[in-house]
């Protein structure tokens, strides 16, 4: 098991990052609540990690927080919650966020985020409601911080639709969300942040 890495941030195109480590690149995929923290490209890095080992792939995970990483493994263990619907629950709201929504079985907003049906909203209300003590809360610092300019080419906007296809968003929805808001001026994370911020609001 890989526990955490520590390296040089190569490549971040959200929800994808690579980071070096001695040579080597890992590639992770990440919540954008990790995105948000990273710091620029060519700089260094320390990430908690889960490693999901699948038929077909393994895939690692990145996370800045280990409130972060605990939710993602209990969101695991929820029937009909894969990785990708947990990545999209970490991009949508906070751990504390998620952890009032549950208590409070707020379905709703739960609903809004992609890919969950109010059938799936109910079933991590009544499975997570007791596993969410053993969640570490919440914590608005991180154990790097920095420039957020995404390593990609692409114009911002471009970069933001991709990365909220990625998360789960259909490419109409990922597009409707990005020009509901003011861009101007704002990096791809920046405005994924706002478009996030919007739906569930």
């Amino acid at each position: 098991m890989i526990g955490f890495l520590r390296g040089r941030l190569a490549v971040k195109h959200p929800p994808m990052l690579v980071v070096d480590v001695a040579g080597v690149g890992y590639e992770l995929e990440a919540p954008m609540s990790t995105f948000y923290d990273l710091p620029a490209v060519g700089e260094e890095v320390f990430l908690l990690t889960h490693l999901l080992v699948r038929d077909d792939a393994h895939v690692l995970y990145g996370f800045f927080l280990e409130g972060e990483r605990a939710l993602f493994r209990s969101l695991l263990k929820v029937s009909g919650v894969g990785a990708k619907m947990a990545l999209a629950i970490l991009s949508g709201m906070s751990v504390d966020e998620f952890a009032r929504c549950v208590q409070a079985a707020d379905s709703a907003a739960l609903v809004r985020l992609p890919g969950i049906g109010k059938k799936t909203a109910e079933r991590l209300i009544i499975e997570l409601r007791d596993r969410l003590d053993a969640v570490p809360a919440g914590d608005s610092t991180s154990p790097a911080s920095g420039s957020t300019q995404a390593g990609g080419q692409g114009s911002p906007v471009e970069e933001a639709v991709t990365a909220l296809v990625g998360l789960g968003y259909k490419p109409n929805e990922a597009s409707r969300m990005v020009r509901a808001i003011d861009a101007t001026g704002l990096n791809s994370e920046e405005i994924i942040r706002q478009a996030l911020q919007a739906t569930i609001q």
